[in-house]
């Protein structure tokens, strides 16, 4: 224990046998519970970690991290952890700095901490420069759609709160990173980056969620859009409306100047029936916007009911 609260480290692993045990042996004696999730490893991953003294749940097939780490938040909830720690099994975080990230929460000036490798320049790794790129357009992304500022949204060494864990609610397989910050930010969790040295590349083998950045883009960018669909419905189809609406315009325009021009639509009606097709359109997606939105708010009630239903639990 650290102030008397239980901590619980989870390291989702996959075929990691070779850093596995390093990482374990390296976790501050404090920490109550370090569980790994194994996802499916076919390698030594489960023994070598059972050896080190780490609990461990597996997944009989590979699932992705994203499942992983949603399997170590059941875990902790039922262990009434009060702070969870995720860490990557490969070896790119000091697990010396679990106390570093634990410590605003033990504060009580944050309930979801997260290293970050952006935050300030003198932290910031050796990594390609596509990767480093491809970071930072995520963050911002992510930035621009909750309306806050974050400068690493990919990183994997983060702190939870017990509430934290009671709040998350996540349905993305393959990774978990940014669907944690729109899910959490949306639900006014107060967030804290943390700079942490970390090493940019993996000591040994290759990463399974990045080692293909364009899979790695398209899924991330898949369950980011997602997760903003069902928590910002209408202004996601608001947006999209909008700018049905403004092609509509466009080809009605002209349409209208050559009328003014010619005193005739001919031999351009085509616009006037693609303007109209546009504007429909805009219509119909605007009355999406509106249902979606009612079934966001009908989400938002169920999530605070299960919630409540977590608390009860571990105070019944």
């Amino acid at each position: 224990m650290l102030r008397n609260k239980i901590i619980a480290v989870v390291i989702p692993a996959l075929n990691e046998e070779k850093l596995i045990g390093k990482v374990i042996e390296a976790v501050p004696g404090f920490a109550d519970h370090i569980i790994v999730v194994d996802d499916g490893s076919t390698d030594d991953t489960v023994k070598i970690a059972t050896e080190k003294g780490a609990t461990t749940i597996s997944h009989k097939t590979n699932r992705g991290v994203g499942a992983a780490f949603n399997t170590g938040v059941r875990i902790c909830l039922e262990l009434q952890a009060d702070i969870m720690v995720n860490m990557d099994a490969d070896g790119q975080f000091n697990p010396a700095d679990i106390e570093k990230i634990i410590q605003p929460i033990l504060d009580n000036q944050a309930d979801f901490v997260t290293a970050s490798r952006f935050i300030d320049s003198d932290y910031r790794p050796e990594m390609p420069l596509i990767k480093y790129i491809g970071n930072r357009f995520m963050s911002r992304f992510v930035s621009r759609l909750t309306h806050q500022k974050f400068y690493d949204v990919s990183c994997g060494f983060r702190a939870y709160s017990q509430e934290t864990l009671q709040r998350l609610n996540l349905f993305g397989d393959f990774t978990y990173t940014q669907e944690t910050f729109i899910d959490l930010a949306f639900k006014d969790t107060e967030i804290l980056e943390v700079p942490v040295h970390v090493r940019g590349k993996r000591e040994q083998g290759k990463s399974r969620v990045a080692s293909n950045l364009f899979r790695y883009a398209f899924q991330t960018l898949k369950i980011i859009i997602r997760t903003f669909r069902d928590n910002k419905p209408f202004r996601l189809f608001g947006f999209i409306s909008l700018l049905s609406f403004l092609v509509g315009l466009a080809f009605a325009i002209f349409l209208g100047i050559h009328y003014l021009q010619h005193g005739e639509f001919t031999p351009h009606k085509w616009a006037g029936f693609t303007g109209g097709f546009f504007f429909v359109v805009s219509l119909l997606l605007l009355l999406i916007g509106f249902v979606l939105d009612m079934f966001a708010r009908m989400r938002r009630n169920q999530e605070e009911i299960l919630f409540e239903l977590k608390k009860w639990r571990r105070n019944g």
